[in-house]
């Protein structure tokens, strides 16, 4: 999978294309914690829109798992003082039916939705498209 991921004023946006495995996933996703750490940034827009693939039942137990757990860590973390919230867009069969993974994070304590449009996703996290998805450049990291 790749992906671009930009610090915009209303938090960051980040878009994943390619095919899903469970590892491009969870490695993607402490990217996305680091950023967010970071940048002290409290809200995610996740657009998986261009994922292919269907992930299994035991795939989507394992990344909300995953994803929660990292979200636990940085929360845990004295510096970050923010309550981040993750919108992710998504479509079948990437995106299942049942929620199945949103629920697992979700019982896990981490702040999650998966929407089937941009317009759902913004509106949950209550930014408007211009703070979030204007002048989309990558931020480069300083190394």
């Amino acid at each position: 999978m790749a992906n671009e991921i930009h610090v915009r004023p209303a938090g960051l946006y980040v878009s994943v294309t390619g095919e899903f495995t469970l590892d491009d996933a969870r490695r993607t996703f402490l990217e996305i914690v680091q950023y967010v750490d970071e940048n002290q940034i409290d809200k995610v827009l996740f657009d998986g829109s261009k994922i292919t693939g269907d992930p299994t039942v035991i795939d989507r137990f394992y990344y909300g798992e995953f994803a929660a757990h990292a979200v636990q860590r940085l929360k845990d973390n004295e510096k970050y003082t923010k309550e981040p919230y993750f919108a992710y867009i998504l479509h079948e069969p990437v995106a299942d039916p049942g929620r199945f993974g949103e629920t697992v994070a979700i019982n896990r304590g981490m702040n999650v939705k998966v929407h089937e449009t941009i317009d759902s996703a913004l509106e949950w996290l209550g930014v408007t498209a211009d703070d979030l998805l204007v002048d989309q450049r990558p931020l480069e990291r300083a190394g």
